[in-house]
Protein backbone atom coordinates (compact mmCIF):
# COMPACT_ATOMS: atom_id res chain seq x y z
CA UNK A 1 0.00 0.00 0.00
CA UNK A 2 1.40 3.77 -0.86
CA UNK A 3 0.76 4.40 3.18
CA UNK A 4 3.15 2.09 3.84
CA UNK A 5 5.41 3.05 1.51
CA UNK A 6 5.55 6.71 2.38
CA UNK A 7 6.77 5.53 5.74
CA UNK A 8 9.32 3.25 5.60
CA UNK A 9 11.57 2.54 8.79
CA UNK A 10 8.80 1.51 11.10
CA UNK A 11 8.51 -1.82 12.82
CA UNK A 12 4.61 -2.03 12.55
CA UNK A 13 2.21 -0.83 10.91
CA UNK A 14 -1.25 -0.88 11.25
CA UNK A 15 -4.46 -1.16 9.36
CA UNK A 16 -8.29 -0.79 10.39
CA UNK A 17 -10.66 -3.14 11.16
CA UNK A 18 -11.43 -5.27 7.60
CA UNK A 19 -9.21 -3.12 5.93
CA UNK A 20 -9.51 -4.95 2.67
CA UNK A 21 -13.49 -4.72 2.21
CA UNK A 22 -14.61 -2.31 4.61
CA UNK A 23 -16.50 -3.50 7.89
CA UNK A 24 -19.50 -5.91 6.86
CA UNK A 25 -21.97 -7.86 8.59
CA UNK A 26 -22.77 -10.64 5.68
CA UNK A 27 -20.19 -11.95 5.16
CA UNK A 28 -20.92 -14.88 2.65
CA UNK A 29 -19.12 -13.56 -0.72
CA UNK A 30 -16.60 -11.74 1.35
CA UNK A 31 -14.99 -13.12 3.79
CA UNK A 32 -11.64 -14.40 3.11
CA UNK A 33 -10.28 -18.19 3.37
CA UNK A 34 -7.30 -18.24 6.23
CA UNK A 35 -4.77 -19.03 3.18
CA UNK A 36 -6.15 -15.62 1.74
CA UNK A 37 -4.36 -13.00 -1.28
CA UNK A 38 -4.96 -10.63 1.95
CA UNK A 39 -2.98 -12.47 4.71
CA UNK A 40 -0.08 -13.34 1.52
CA UNK A 41 0.20 -9.93 1.02
CA UNK A 42 0.46 -9.20 4.81
CA UNK A 43 3.28 -11.74 5.27
CA UNK A 44 4.89 -10.46 1.62
CA UNK A 45 4.85 -6.68 2.95
CA UNK A 46 5.95 -7.69 6.22
CA UNK A 47 9.09 -9.51 5.08
CA UNK A 48 9.62 -6.44 2.55
CA UNK A 49 9.84 -4.26 5.36
CA UNK A 50 11.51 -6.24 8.41
CA UNK A 51 8.48 -5.02 10.48
CA UNK A 52 5.28 -6.40 11.71
CA UNK A 53 1.74 -5.81 9.82
CA UNK A 54 -1.32 -6.28 11.72
CA UNK A 55 -5.26 -5.33 11.15
CA UNK A 56 -8.62 -7.20 10.87
CA UNK A 57 -9.76 -9.52 8.25
CA UNK A 58 -13.22 -11.13 7.72
CA UNK A 59 -12.47 -14.80 7.55
CA UNK A 60 -14.30 -17.92 7.14
CA UNK A 61 -12.93 -21.16 9.02
CA UNK A 62 -15.37 -23.93 7.92
CA UNK A 63 -18.88 -22.71 8.22
CA UNK A 64 -17.99 -20.02 10.75
CA UNK A 65 -16.92 -16.83 10.51
CA UNK A 66 -14.98 -14.67 12.32
CA UNK A 67 -13.52 -10.63 12.33
CA UNK A 68 -10.46 -12.21 13.00
CA UNK A 69 -7.20 -9.50 13.78
CA UNK A 70 -4.13 -10.47 11.96
CA UNK A 71 -0.52 -9.73 13.54
CA UNK A 72 2.01 -10.85 10.98
CA UNK A 73 5.94 -11.06 11.90
CA UNK A 74 8.66 -10.50 9.10
CA UNK A 75 9.38 -14.12 9.42
CA UNK A 76 6.26 -15.13 8.40
CA UNK A 77 5.28 -16.31 11.83
CA UNK A 78 1.16 -15.12 12.18
CA UNK A 79 -0.78 -14.48 15.68
CA UNK A 80 -4.26 -13.79 15.63
CA UNK A 81 -7.61 -12.55 17.99
CA UNK A 82 -10.99 -13.46 16.94
CA UNK A 83 -13.19 -10.38 17.93
CA UNK A 84 -14.71 -10.65 21.37
CA UNK A 85 -17.53 -8.20 21.54
CA UNK A 86 -19.19 -8.53 18.02
CA UNK A 87 -21.54 -5.27 17.24
CA UNK A 88 -24.69 -6.56 18.50
CA UNK A 89 -26.64 -3.06 17.37
CA UNK A 90 -25.25 -3.72 14.20
CA UNK A 91 -26.46 -7.44 13.53
CA UNK A 92 -22.54 -8.47 13.53
CA UNK A 93 -23.26 -11.08 16.14
CA UNK A 94 -25.62 -12.86 13.54
CA UNK A 95 -23.21 -14.11 11.18
CA UNK A 96 -19.74 -13.71 13.08
CA UNK A 97 -18.86 -15.50 15.58
CA UNK A 98 -17.27 -14.40 18.97
CA UNK A 99 -13.90 -15.12 20.10
CA UNK A 100 -13.04 -16.64 23.10
CA UNK A 101 -9.18 -16.09 23.57
CA UNK A 102 -7.35 -12.75 24.86
CA UNK A 103 -4.69 -12.59 23.24
CA UNK A 104 -1.47 -10.34 23.58
CA UNK A 105 1.52 -11.07 21.13
CA UNK A 106 5.16 -9.89 21.39
CA UNK A 107 7.07 -7.46 19.13
CA UNK A 108 10.99 -6.05 19.46
CA UNK A 109 10.21 -5.88 23.42
CA UNK A 110 6.93 -4.55 23.55
CA UNK A 111 3.71 -6.97 24.39
CA UNK A 112 0.73 -5.68 22.83
CA UNK A 113 -2.79 -6.41 23.36
CA UNK A 114 -4.96 -7.36 20.08
CA UNK A 115 -8.80 -5.56 20.36
CA UNK A 116 -11.16 -4.53 17.31
CA UNK A 117 -13.23 -1.71 17.64
CA UNK A 118 -16.50 -2.38 19.89
CA UNK A 119 -13.97 -4.12 22.05
CA UNK A 120 -13.09 -0.73 23.21
CA UNK A 121 -16.06 0.06 25.19
CA UNK A 122 -15.27 -3.04 27.47
CA UNK A 123 -13.07 -2.21 29.92
CA UNK A 124 -12.64 -5.30 31.98
CA UNK A 125 -11.53 -7.55 29.04
CA UNK A 126 -9.08 -5.00 28.31
CA UNK A 127 -7.87 -4.88 32.07
CA UNK A 128 -3.70 -5.25 32.11
CA UNK A 129 -2.38 -8.08 33.98
CA UNK A 130 0.94 -7.04 34.06
CA UNK A 131 0.84 -8.82 30.79
CA UNK A 132 0.99 -5.95 28.13
CA UNK A 133 2.55 -2.53 27.99
CA UNK A 134 0.45 -1.37 24.73
CA UNK A 135 -2.69 -1.84 23.21
CA UNK A 136 -3.82 -1.68 19.65
CA UNK A 137 -7.23 -0.92 18.47
CA UNK A 138 -8.52 -1.45 15.00
CA UNK A 139 -11.74 -0.18 13.75
CA UNK A 140 -14.60 1.27 11.60
CA UNK A 141 -15.60 3.34 13.94
CA UNK A 142 -18.47 5.60 12.82
CA UNK A 143 -18.64 9.42 12.92
CA UNK A 144 -22.08 9.94 14.70
CA UNK A 145 -19.96 8.30 18.00
CA UNK A 146 -16.24 9.37 17.21
CA UNK A 147 -16.27 11.42 20.70
CA UNK A 148 -16.70 7.95 22.52
CA UNK A 149 -13.91 6.80 20.50
CA UNK A 150 -11.95 9.49 21.71
CA UNK A 151 -12.65 9.44 25.10
CA UNK A 152 -12.11 5.05 25.66
CA UNK A 153 -9.04 5.58 23.78
CA UNK A 154 -7.82 8.00 26.42
CA UNK A 155 -9.36 5.97 29.54
CA UNK A 156 -8.02 2.47 28.50
CA UNK A 157 -4.19 4.76 28.37
CA UNK A 158 -4.46 5.55 31.70
CA UNK A 159 -6.54 2.85 33.44
CA UNK A 160 -3.67 0.50 32.14
CA UNK A 161 -1.04 2.95 32.57
CA UNK A 162 0.08 1.50 28.93
CA UNK A 163 0.31 3.27 25.34
CA UNK A 164 -2.52 2.77 23.25
CA UNK A 165 -3.05 2.71 19.45
CA UNK A 166 -6.21 3.30 17.87
CA UNK A 167 -6.55 3.27 14.19
CA UNK A 168 -9.97 3.99 12.65
CA UNK A 169 -11.23 4.13 9.26
CA UNK A 170 -11.97 6.94 7.14
CA UNK A 171 -14.38 6.83 4.27
CA UNK A 172 -18.63 6.05 3.93
CA UNK A 173 -20.46 2.73 2.55
CA UNK A 174 -24.19 2.42 2.51
CA UNK A 175 -24.34 2.29 6.35
CA UNK A 176 -22.04 4.59 7.96
CA UNK A 177 -19.91 7.39 7.60
CA UNK A 178 -16.69 7.07 9.36
CA UNK A 179 -13.75 10.44 9.94
CA UNK A 180 -10.93 7.89 11.03
CA UNK A 181 -9.74 10.24 14.69
CA UNK A 182 -6.53 7.52 14.24
CA UNK A 183 -4.34 8.37 17.22
CA UNK A 184 -1.88 7.30 19.56
CA UNK A 185 -1.67 7.82 23.12
CA UNK A 186 1.17 7.37 26.25
CA UNK A 187 0.27 6.35 29.67
CA UNK A 188 -0.62 9.33 30.74
CA UNK A 189 -3.40 10.00 29.08
CA UNK A 190 -1.82 12.46 26.29
CA UNK A 191 -1.72 12.64 22.88
CA UNK A 192 1.68 11.97 20.78
CA UNK A 193 0.23 11.22 17.15
CA UNK A 194 -2.48 11.54 15.36
CA UNK A 195 -4.36 11.87 11.96
CA UNK A 196 -6.12 14.95 10.68
CA UNK A 197 -9.96 13.91 11.78
CA UNK A 198 -11.61 13.44 8.08
CA UNK A 199 -8.86 13.22 5.83
CA UNK A 200 -7.51 9.70 4.23
CA UNK A 201 -3.82 9.43 6.05
CA UNK A 202 -1.39 8.12 8.36
CA UNK A 203 1.06 8.87 10.92
CA UNK A 204 3.82 7.46 12.96
CA UNK A 205 4.79 7.64 16.61
CA UNK A 206 7.84 6.23 18.71
CA UNK A 207 6.82 4.82 22.21
CA UNK A 208 9.52 5.08 25.22
CA UNK A 209 9.15 1.57 26.81
CA UNK A 210 11.61 2.96 29.66
CA UNK A 211 9.37 6.02 30.41
CA UNK A 212 6.67 3.63 30.52
CA UNK A 213 8.81 1.42 33.29
CA UNK A 214 10.16 4.37 35.32
CA UNK A 215 6.40 5.61 35.36
CA UNK A 216 4.72 2.43 36.49
CA UNK A 217 7.81 2.02 38.97
CA UNK A 218 6.74 5.55 40.78
CA UNK A 219 3.34 4.95 40.35
CA UNK A 220 2.30 2.21 40.56
CA UNK A 221 -1.05 2.25 39.86
CA UNK A 222 -1.18 -1.32 38.32
CA UNK A 223 -0.49 -3.20 41.96
CA UNK A 224 -3.61 -1.87 42.91
CA UNK A 225 -5.74 -3.26 40.55
CA UNK A 226 -9.21 -5.33 40.76
CA UNK A 227 -8.41 -9.23 40.12
CA UNK A 228 -12.03 -10.24 40.18
CA UNK A 229 -11.84 -10.76 36.16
Amino acid sequence: MEAIERNPGADLYVLPEMFSTGFCTNPEGVAETMDSDTLKWMKDTAAKNDAAVAGSVAVTDGERYFNRFYFVKPDGTVAHYDKKHLFTYGGEHHRFTAGEERVVVEWRGVRILLEVCYDLRFPVWARNRGDYEMILYVASWPTPRVAAWSALLVARAIENQCYVAGVNRVGTDPACEYCGGTVVIDPYGKTIAECPMGEESEVSAVIDMDALAAFRQKFPVLEDRDLMF
